[in-house]
């Protein structure tokens, strides 16, 4: 092994220390030595709906000080999680491949989104998956929840919601694919910004963690993040925004497309956009999508649906 151990700074929910323990596994193979060090995030300790307690950074921010006070090397952070604004002193230095980025459906009657009967109870703690399932389904409760992803498989297996949605990516990383329902077309939802993609943060002087960080990195995968980043910081969005985005690699072409939405808190505005070009303009492309959603009125439903925690 290579040296001192690279210490990766990790949240202790199951879902991120599988994360944790991916890079780490990855590392080792590349003959870099690692260990893993807990730091318990804001988002761990507090309750309550994300709207009303401020999302933006809730589960990096602490993860991100202990990187630059030297008492990790190496940050590893779902990237739907990671503010787009830069942190000064750091540097998004890997995205490993992208795992699936939809979103899916659990629930305890085997229903689809459109099967679903009426007034069916469906939690989620996400304003983005929220206003998509109220502008397809109208006629569903959809309630707020909390916890880490078992928690919430428990609390609709003890009947406090017919239905959860979840992250794809994350059930199959927790080995419980098993539980999908159904996976949501993303004609009907589409994911958050980096929604299936880990982003290792390193600082940027640290150019020993910068080079056994770059063996994980994926050229598609980082240009499809970027497009939906670039897109939500023009914005202005953030974890408030009811914006989803995905960008994927069309092969045989050589195109990088991007779709991106803005949908209100109540679900009964949307409005759409799509762009398409090269990877290695992924920036300018999140840039078009970003401009053709403002000219439609995008900045007017995401800052009423900020001021009104998500509903709106």
């Amino acid at each position: 092994m290579n040296g001192e151990p690279l210490r990766i700074g990790t949240r202790s929910s199951r879902l991120a220390l599988w994360q944790a323990q991916w890079v780490a596994g990855e590392l080792k193979r590349s003959g870099q030595a690692v260990e893993i060090v807990h730091v318990s995030t804001t988002g761990d300790v507090t309750s309550g709906p994300l709207g009303e307690i401020g999302g933006q950074g809730l589960f990096t921010k602490e993860i991100q000080a202990a990187l630059l006070d030297s008492r990790v090397d190496i940050a590893v952070h779902s990237l739907k999680d990671l503010p787009t604004e830069p942190t000064s002193g750091l540097t998004l230095a890997a995205v490993p491949v992208r795992e699936a980025c939809g979103d899916v459906l659990v629930s305890r009657g085997g229903f689809h989104v459109d099967t679903l009967p009426k007034e069916s109870i469906v939690g989620t703690g996400s304003v983005r998956r929220r206003a998509q399932l109220l502008h397809a389904r109208p006629d569903l409760d959809i309630r707020d929840i909390r916890g880490n992803v078992e928690t919430r498989l428990r609390k609709m297996d003890e009947g406090e919601y017919d239905a959860v949605v979840l992250a794809e990516a994350g059930l199959r990383r927790l080995d419980l694919a098993e539980r999908i329902v159904h996976v949501i077309d993303k004609r009907i939802m589409l994911p958050a910004v980096g929604q299936g993609a880990l982003g290792i943060e390193v600082r940027a002087t640290d150019q020993r963690a910068k080079m056994a960080v770059g063996v994980l990195h994926h050229p598609d995968s980082y240009h499809c993040v970027e497009a939906e980043r670039v897109l939500l910081a023009e914005l202005r969005g953030g974890c408030l925004a009811p914006v989803g985005a995905w960008a994927r690699i069309e092969v045989e072409r050589d195109l990088l497309h991007l779709d991106g939405i803005v949908v209100s808190g109540d679900g009964i505005q949307k409005i759409s956009a799509h762009a398409c070009g090269p990877p290695s303009k992924a920036s300018d492309i999140g840039r078009q999508v970003a401009s053709q959603l403002m000219i439609q009125g995008a900045q007017r439903i995401i800052s009423y649906a900020r001021n009104t925690g998500g509903r709106g």
